[in-house]
């Protein structure tokens, strides 16, 4: 199962562990069990500290992770390898003694948590955001033995994924129940269990003092912009929802300059360090709701209520994914209708889908389905693909896609519970037609994340922040970046850079001002 270098370097890391630990597997005869018993024996070999044990559970294959003579464990159902390999390794280090890195107020907020609580995490090995929850999860479990933690490989389970009508990965069943679909941090789901939190830090961030610059966006621009603000030695805050924005949604990065391959989780995460590595004040899991600016100095009202006032605010909240904006496309997203080919994908194998929207993503998306699915449409409302040449090509050279053009999608069709088909029109003929499908997968672009500026700053035709060529906005000490903006090409580098060029444009806005920069 592991290569020479894997296992020498779980053998290193392996070198943390300060308690005992044991694999309890749960296995049959089938393939996935044995390669299951093989993973365990190679990391039993791998430490002295780890030992191998059999038991019966409910799914098979299965193994806990568990600190010898204790309650404390973590199971994974499945083989948890590709981007979930690492959520093995810290399970790893963590039931055997190794901390956890997050804060002491939040270990002690963890430990604190009250209720019984068995939680189920559906993944897939091709999810990039499903680790961030596996990990959080495993990492409440082990600092308080009330959770139980079990991940599970939807594509080892699929009947169990389909009795549970989970269509969207990843997706949280706690105590039986669906807690939460979708990437979450561990602080948002802390959040969630801790119910007196969201108060309590809406009271801490009334409290804090005026910034010099305050950044509203956790993605590239904004990222850069505080920064950049910091070095200056200003007092920076930065407020996001999530930190990374759209980065964390992306596969594979391979045209930022100087590094020549990433995964966006792992650029997110190094952002995060990056800013972290300053004195910026990072706010995050928060929602900016309203930008106050006739009262002097700006003030950003946040959806808990809090208001933090700055000398100046970069605004840096990027864009989303469009929505068809149909019938039955709310209703059953996340039943069938989903954004995220790569992480949902292997929960339709052998199964009919759509791809809504003929660019270089929904291109890149029906060939990437292609190869997991029965058969994909590839449903394009122009009278021609826009992709590149290339993907063109590779689309159209595969058996088991169909293209239509000129095809405008009016209703998505489901039982209640998921997606059974959609209705398209023909936009040259006007005839209606149905296609029965078991996914919708939507590819059509990005909508800014400016709807709660509307009124405080001008906006566009498209919704966009009207910048300049050094990041102002039509509000003094309001400046913007990335690609909530006009700015006309919406890359990471560009954004970064914007969001340097608006960081810079603030501090020479401050040193203008009468009250000197501190």
């Amino acid at each position: 199962m592991l290569d020479a270098a894997l296992i020498t370097q779980l053998k290193t890391l392996l070198t943390n562990l300060t308690h005992p630990i044991e694999l309890v597997g749960s296995l049959d005869d089938s393939p996935k069990s044995r390669e299951t018993a093989e993973l365990m024996d190679e990391i039993a070999g791998c430490s002295d500290l780890v030992t191998v044990s059999a038991e019966l559970h409910e799914r098979k294959p299965s193994f806990a992770i568990r600190r010898t003579g204790t309650e404390i464990e973590v199971r994974f159902a499945g083989v948890p390898m590709g981007h979930e390999f690492t959520s093995l390794v810290l399970a790893l280090l963590q039931v055997g003694g190794h901390p956890a890195k997050i804060t002491d107020e939040l270990a002690e907020q963890i430990r604190g948590l009250q209720g019984d609580w068995e939680f189920e995490t559906f993944f897939s090995l091709s999810c990039q955001n499903c680790p961030d929850v596996v990990q959080a999860l495993n990492v409440i479990s082990v600092l308080n033995p009330r959770f139980r933690h079990t991940a599970i490989d939807g594509g080892v389970f699929p009947d169990e994924a389909e009795r549970r009508g989970v269509l969207a990965v990843p997706t949280v069943f706690a105590n039986g129940e669906v807690f939460g679909q979708g990437r979450m941090t561990l602080e948002e789901i802390v959040g969630k269990l801790d119910t007196g939190s969201a108060d309590r830090e809406a009271e801490r961030l009334a409290g804090l003092d005026p910034f010099d610059v305050l950044v509203i966006g956790g993605g590239p621009a904004g990222a850069a912009a505080a920064i950049y603000a910091a070095r200056k030695g200003i007092r920076t805050g930065l407020v996001a929802e999530r930190f990374g924005g759209q980065v964390l949604d992306t596969m594979a990065i391979e045209n930022f300059v100087s590094v020549p391959y990433t995964e966006g989780p792992k650029m997110a995460a190094a952002m995060e360090q990056h800013v972290s590595s300053y004195a910026v004040e990072l706010i995050k899991g928060q929602q900016a709701a309203k930008l106050i600016t006739d009262g002097g100095q700006p003030t950003v009202e946040l959806a808990n209520g809090a208001r933090l006032s700055s000398r100046s605010i970069v605004l840096a909240t990027g864009a989303r994914w469009r929505t068809m904006d149909v019938p039955g496309e709310d209703e059953y997203r996340n039943a069938g209708v989903t954004f995220c080919p790569h992480c949902d994908g292997p929960l339709f194998k052998g199964k009919r889908v759509a791809v809504i929207g003929g660019g270089n993503s929904g291109v890149e998306a029906a060939i990437d389905l292609a190869g997991l699915v029965a058969h994909v449409t590839l449903i394009e409302f122009d009278s021609a693909l826009r992709a590149d040449e290339v993907l063109q090509a590779k689309v159209r050279s595969l058996g088991n896609v169909d293209i239509l053009l000129n095809a405008g999608t009016t209703e998505v069709h489901g039982d209640g519970s998921k997606v059974t088909g959609l209705s398209y029109q023909d936009r040259s003929t006007g005839q209606a037609h149905r296609l029965d499908l078991d996914g919708v997968f939507v590819q059509i672009g990005l909508l800014p994340n400016t709807e709660w500026l509307t009124g405080a700053v001008e906006l566009s035709e498209r919704n966009e922040i009207v910048i300049d060529d050094r990041g102002r906005t039509s509000v003094p000490g309001v400046f913007a970046a990335g690609d909530c903006t006009t700015t006309p090409y919406k890359q990471i580098v560009v954004a970064t850079g914007a969001g340097s060029t608006a960081a810079l444009s603030a501090f020479d806005h401050l040193i203008r001002q009468d009250v000197p920069v501190v």
